[in-house]
Parts: structure tokens; sequence; C-alpha cells
């Protein structure tokens, strides 16, 4: 058993001393990144509001839809796996303050008429987003105070942040502050 523990030691310190050697050769720098803007604390999205969309109707489909893409609105990189969040702009609302706040509704978004229901839904890729009026009756008659003119804004958070934030993402204003964006960094642009 004593020449065994003899053994067993002299491996060790074999191994402890084979492990010790002379510092390799530094590794190449990386290439440098492009300058922009620093994002905060890692986070990087963006707010980009989309004003004077008009929806043109499908009536093979009974829709109305409107197609906004992302190379026509930012230069901000959005990937397959980043969440697109989109809101609606209902108008102002009267402070008690005597001051007025924009209303945004999170999409999808419906509205009880009297001739049925309408919703307004959406889908997107990494390259544009799709906004959908759909309904229960015949759109064709739909009033133009739901097509025309209508005012957008557009999310993109990386997904990284989507998935570990637990914010409630069905009002702005929350979304925008855990983003870090002020009203007055909200890129606005004109529509279709």
């Amino acid at each position: 058993m004593n020449k065994f523990s003899t053994i067993i030691g002299i491996f060790i310190v074999l191994f402890t001393v084979s492990c010790e050697g002379p510092e390799g050769p530094p590794g190449f720098d990386g290439r440098d990144g492009l300058d922009g803007l620093d994002g905060q604390d890692g986070i990087q999205g963006q707010v980009v509001e989309v004003d004077g969309v008009n929806f043109d109707y499908d009536v093979s489909g009974n829709i109305y839809n409107a197609l906004i893409t992302f190379s026509d609105v930012t230069d901000f990189e959005i990937f397959e796996s980043d969440a697109v969040l989109v809101y609606r702009f209902d108008g102002t609302i009267d402070l008690q303050d005597g001051s007025t706040a924009d209303a945004w509704s999170q999409i999808p978004q419906s509205f009880f008429l009297q001739e049925g229901t309408i919703q307004y839904v959406m889908a997107h890729t990494f390259v544009d987003v799709e906004l959908f009026i759909d309904g229960n009756f015949d759109l064709s008659a739909l009033s133009t105070d739901f097509t025309d003119n209508q005012s957008f804004r557009i999310v993109i958070l990386p997904s990284e942040f989507a998935e570990s934030s637990k914010m409630d993402k069905s009002k702005l204003s929350n979304v925008m502050s855990a983003l870090g964006i002020e009203e007055s960094q909200v890129q606005k642009i004109e529509g279709n």
C-alpha cells in the first residue's frame, strides 16, 4: 500500500508540474466595429413612428392591409429572432392638469361596431411588418377613420431582452422606459 501511495504521489507531482509552461504568444486583435451610438447596458432597441399609413382593400380576402418595409423607415439592423411590437395611435386624451397625452394601443386591437367586429392584426419578418384589418362582415364600406391616415409605432426589441424582460409590453410607455428611449428619440416618418 505504501508503494501504491508513493506511485500515486509521483504521478500527481508530475501531472501538476507538466501543466506549467511558458506563456504563448498573444492572439490577434479583433476587427474594429462600426462607430455608432452606445446602447444602454447592452440593450439596443428602437422605436419608429410611421404616420400617414393608408390601408388597401383586398376584395377577394375581404381584408385591408398595409406593408411597412423596415429599410424604408430605419437603418436599424433587425434580426430574425428579434421581437417586433406594433402600437396604433388612438388619439390624444385630456389630463387633469389641463395638458394632453397621446394614447397608443398595442396590436392586436379590436373594435366592436354596429355591423360587426374588426381587428387590427400584424405579421412580421426581419424585413417588414404587414398590418391587417380583419372583420366578420363585409369590410368594403368600412369607414376611412379606420383605414386612412393611421399612425403606428413599431418597436424592435432584441430577442435576448424580449425573452428575459418581464415588463408589461401592452403599454408603450413601459417598453420605451425599459429601453431607455425618450419621446424625443422616436424617429418619425411619413408612410405610404
